[in-house]
């Protein structure tokens, strides 16, 4: 049940009311079956003060948008602890990353299903918060590579196309493990750790794989 409709609060604390609502109804239902009543019951507040304080629904799902890319930023960043060695910070990395989706599934449904699924310019507001993602990924790759050599092999399109798997493939792990019974996000960041740090840890030491010459 929504808020008790005509209570009296700041502007920005109701503007945030409503895209939480908002998140919650487009991560549930999808963008196309949300409905603008929906929210605004659930925001306990009527449409039309929705449409005043935030426009359209094109506008609203954006502000969401822009609101949860910036606090899973931020999360990420926030769980890791320059100075440390690169495997702990990946790591760390890695757990705030998931305990971050798996504690906000809507947030995360609206990030990675809804905003790509519907085109501009929704899936452009994804592609700036997936390359900041990819550009601290690859700092801290670059950084595993230093730690290993006192001058780094690794070449830079390397790096980068390191941090981009590394990054697809934490984008489907969290959609498998918020889906999955049972996983928790220190699991699924353990699962992606075992998996890239081995594959890393032979980079870092000048073993890597190479296909048949036939």
């Amino acid at each position: 049940m929504g808020a008790v409709k005509g209570k009296r609060m700041p502007r920005a604390v109701r503007e945030q009311q409503m895209m939480d609502a908002a998140v919650r109804v487009f991560g549930q239902r999808g963008y196309r079956a949300a409905s603008m009543d929906e929210i605004a019951e659930l925001a306990g507040v009527s449409k039309p003060l929705v449409y005043l304080y935030l426009n359209s629904k094109e506008e609203l799902f954006t502000a969401c948008i822009r609101r949860e890319a910036a606090a899973l930023v931020d999360a990420v960043r926030g769980g890791v602890t320059p100075g440390e060695p690169a495997d702990r910070q990946l790591w760390a990395g890695l757990r705030a990353f998931f305990t971050h989706t798996a504690e906000r599934p809507d947030a995360w449904a609206v990030l990675h299903s809804q905003a790509r699924t519907h085109g501009e310019p929704f899936a452009a507001e994804i592609a700036v918060m997936r390359e900041e993602i990819v550009a601290f990924v690859t700092l801290l790759i670059a950084e595993a590579a230093r730690e290993a050599h006192d001058n780094p092999l690794l070449p830079e399109q390397d790096v980068a196309g390191l941090a981009e798997a590394l990054v697809g493939a934490a984008e489907a792990l969290a959609v498998w493990a918020n889906a999955a019974s049972g996983v928790t996000a220190k699991e699924a960041a353990a699962t992606l750790m075992n998996f890239a740090w081995s594959g890393l840890g032979n980079l870092m030491d000048g073993k890597s794989w190479s296909p048949p010459s036939r």
